[in-house]
């Protein structure tokens, strides 16, 4: 078998994505470990070692005495069609071994258009792909991350989903399966009690009633005793939460080959259309003093030579000056390059722009997501064309020449007067430039992209229509043919996956046959443009009698009941709707820090105040 693996390496693109063995991966004797998890990145090793989260409940469930947390990350088509070729089930990295001999398999899902690779891992590892197949506690299959705030499209792969952050409640999930397993628990048992964790839900103890016209009528529990509504889980300390400063260095380039710090969790602005924005709430954030340690630990483990300090929106951190001013000495003394993404034009100064930028002048990158200032007002952007053009003419003066302006198309309420506004903010930006005068030895270069709207759960706009894709063309063909200069350059989102995405994010369980057909016609690394293949996926719908546009077109009712109330995110459905009706009257609501809007999330703290 090894042999055979030493030969399928030599074939394929990338064989470090399969190889393991990188420095700081976690090792283990396993005649002394009770349970073993297959730690499962529904994506390439690029993207998956890429992922802070993933990075630290590897570390969390490796702390553990007993315990073998091992990676697995989707293979690329070559390799797949070598191992299908050869016979050879897919294995994870730290050891080699075959997936279905590990006793849970977790796989952490932040993007709908991983689905097709989940069920796809399980084909390859020989598992069944239906809970209901799967029988005793061998190859336990749970899921996280921001995708399952809607585990419904999912319910029945899924034998639980642990809802929100996982530091602290997959430990006490591991724990349950290691008692389980000493016990000789059935599954069902196990089942049984895992359902009595907080943020835990498990799907098979539900059934979904729908009415006749296809809305979803009721949820009516299975088992005496299991919980209507499902709360997420927080860390609510994050200064004392584990975070893996010894982090493994991949022995492959990767999307982010560099270190990564998370300053704080949530958001303080409540864009609109933003589910991370809401479902991430309450803020927490790190101090300055544990996030210089974490930063300086991390360098000298890893040895890398650039480290990224993020968050949603990471201009908003209260801390910012005072950890730069000192991580900047550290970084220049041993040639650190230190990046800070995630800016906002309207707290973006010309001071920390010096400060992160003494190396070299990268792009800037911003996001109005809408050109008028009426349609800012819909979504609650907060931010002015004023405050825009003033970042932009900061940039400028400071030597910048490369802007990112990033917006979406489809946003409810818009109108093509909405979508030549972006081209009109553009020349804005131009002109701006040409006034200026400086840095005229190089030419001015505005990246215009624009992304295809999906309404999301757990946001205002989760009732709202999505415009259909031959409407998002004639709007990109619009502004294209009002973007005249050489200077812009302009790209625009496929609408058939944007479409395929919004059908997911707010789909129920009669989406789980249409997946599953479309995985065994051959969806896979839907994600990528060289895989996607529109096609299959109508084909699929087609077969299992499910209509996409239901999900998308159709739009929602606020009275309706839908597939995902049943999860709470912190952020009460009451205050959504009074969102949903101020982006309709074009009312902002001030960011977090100017006023507490009375969103809800503060009911998931204990023991700390919401730290906005």
């Amino acid at each position: 078998m090894t042999q055979l693996k030493e030969r399928l390496l030599l074939s394929v693109q990338k064989p470090a994505r399969y190889t393991g063995g990188e420095w700081g991966e976690v090792q283990k004797d396993p005649a002394q470990v009770r349970v073993r998890v297959a730690f499962a990145f529904p994506d390439t090793y690029e993207i998956g070692m890429s992922n802070v989260g993933m990075r630290i409940l590897y570390g969390v469930m490796n702390r553990m005495e007993g315990v073998w947390c091992e990676r697995v990350f989707t293979p690329w088509g070559d390799m797949e069609e070598a191992m299908r070729a050869h016979g050879l089930p897919l294995w994870t990295l730290e050891s080699q071994t075959p997936v279905k001999e590990f006793d849970m398999i977790a796989f952490s899902v932040g993007y709908e258009m991983a689905y097709s690779n989940i069920l796809n891992m399980l084909r390859l590892s020989g598992v069944p792909l239906r809970s209901s197949e799967r029988k005793g506690l061998r190859n336990m299959v749970f899921a996280g991350g921001v995708c399952t705030f809607n585990p419904e499209p999912f319910a029945d792969f899924v034998d639980f989903f642990s809802l929100g952050e996982g530091e602290e409640v997959t430990v006490e999930i591991v724990r349950l399966y290691d008692r389980a397993k000493g016990e000789d628990w059935s599954k069902e048992q196990f089942l049984r009690e895992v359902a009595k964790i907080p943020g835990v839900y498990v799907p098979s103890f539900y059934r979904h009633d729908y009415n006749p016209d296809g809305t979803l009528k009721a949820v009516v529990p299975l088992v005496d005793g299991v919980p209507t509504v499902h709360r997420k889980r927080i860390v609510e300390d994050l200064d004392s939460a584990y975070f893996p400063t010894k982090m493994i260095v991949p022995s492959t380039e990767i999307v982010h080959d560099r270190g990564n710090l998370e300053l704080f969790r949530g958001c303080i602005r409540g864009c609109r259309f933003c589910q991370a924005g809401f479902s991430c709430r309450p803020v927490r954030r790190k101090s300055p003093e544990v996030l210089y340690r974490q930063a300086t630990e991390l360098i000298e483990y890893s040895g890398n030579n650039e480290i990224t300090i993020s968050s949603l929106s990471t201009s908003d951190y209260r801390g910012l000056k005072e950890l730069t001013e000192k991580l900047l000495p550290y970084c220049a003394q041993h040639r650190i390059q230190l990046s800070v993404p995630s800016l906002r034009a309207d707290n973006f100064s010309r001071e920390l722009m010096d400060k992160l930028q003494t190396a070299r002048k990268s792009g800037l990158t911003f996001a109005p997501e809408a050109g008028t200032q009426r349609l800012r007002d819909v979504i609650n952007k907060n931010l002015t064309e004023e405050e825009i053009l003033h970042t932009c003419e900061l940039a400028f003066s400071g030597g910048w020449s490369n802007v990112k302006l990033y917006f979406m198309l489809g946003l409810p309420t818009e109108t093509d007067e909405d979508v030549l506004g972006i081209a009109e903010l553009v020349y804005k930006v131009i002109k701006l430039w040409r006034e200026c005068g400086t840095n005229r030895k190089r030419g001015l270069r505005v990246h215009v992209a624009t992304a295809y709207f999906v309404p999301k759960p757990h946001t205002p706009f989760q009732w709202e229509k999505q415009i259909t894709p031959e409407e998002y063309l004639r709007r990109c063909k619009l502004l294209k043919s009002h973007l005249y200069s050489k200077s812009v350059e302009y790209d625009y989102h496929s609408p058939d996956l944007s479409r395929l995405e919004a059908v997911f994010a707010r789909g129920d369980r009669r989406l789980g046959p249409v997946i599953e057909t479309a995985v065994k016609k051959g969806a896979r690394l839907d994600g990528w443009d060289e895989y996607f293949n529109k096609d299959i996926w109508e084909e699929a719908f087609r077969e299992c009698g499910v209509d996409p546009d239901f999900y998308t077109v159709r739009g929602y009712g606020e009275e309706e009941l839908l597939p995902w109330d049943a999860i709470d995110v912190g952020v009460t459905k009451k205050f959504l709707q009074l969102e949903r009706r101020r982006a309709y009257a074009g009312k902002i609501t001030p960011d977090c820090r100017q006023g507490c809007a009375g969103c809800g999330a503060n009911r998931m703290l204990r023991e700390v105040e919401c730290d906005a």
